[in-house]
C-alpha cells in the first residue's frame, strides 16, 4: 500500500483495516489545519501509545526543514486524530528536553530508521506528543 492520499482514503474508509499495519509498524491518520489554507489536511504516521498519550516523530525523512504537518500544528495545536475506528480531538504538543530521550527511543524502537533520519540533519527532529482532549 502507498503511503500518502491514497494511504488515507483507504484507512478512513475501512476504520484502519486497510493501512493501520504497515511494513511491520502501525499507522494512524493525523489530520492538522493548513497554516496558510485554514483546509484540514490528513496524513499517515507511525505511532506509539506512549502512557495516555500518542506520539508520533516529525522526521521529514531527515531533510532540514520540518513536515508541514508539523508547521501546521504548531501554528495550531488542536488536531484529530484516528487510530483505527477511534476518533478524536487531540492537543499536540512537542515532547520538552528532559522526556524527549525516553519517548524518542520508543519510537526508535518502532521504526529505528528514525536514527538514520536524524543522522541526516543538524536539526533536532520533534517528538510530537498527541494528548486526547
Amino acid at each position: 500500500m502507498l503511503f500518502g492520499k491514497e494511504h488515507v482514503k483507504r484507512y478512513q474508509e475501512t476504520d484502519g483495516a486497510e493501512g493501520h499495519d504497515w511494513q511491520g509498524t502501525t499507522v494512524l491518520i493525523l489530520t492538522t489545519i493548513g497554516r496558510k489554507s485554514g483546509e484540514p489536511r490528513s496524513t499517515p504516521l507511525i505511532y506509539r501509545p506512549y502512557g495516555d498519550a500518542v506520539l508520533v516523530v516529525a522526521s521529514n525523512g531527515g531533510a532540514d526543514a520540518p513536515p508541514l504537518w508539523y508547521r501546521n500544528l504548531e501554528a495550531n495545536p488542536e488536531v484529530q486524530v484516528q487510530v483505527k475506528g477511534d476518533r478524536y480531538t487531540a492537543r499536540a504538543r512537542t515532547a520538552i528536553p528532559d522526556e524527549k530521550p525516553d519517548m524518542w527511543r520508543t519510537m526508535v524502537a518502532t521504526w529505528p530508521a528514525y536514527e538514520e533520519y536524524q543522522t541526516k540533519t543538524e536539526r533536532s527532529i520533534p517528538v510530537v506528543v498527541l494528548d486526547r482532549v
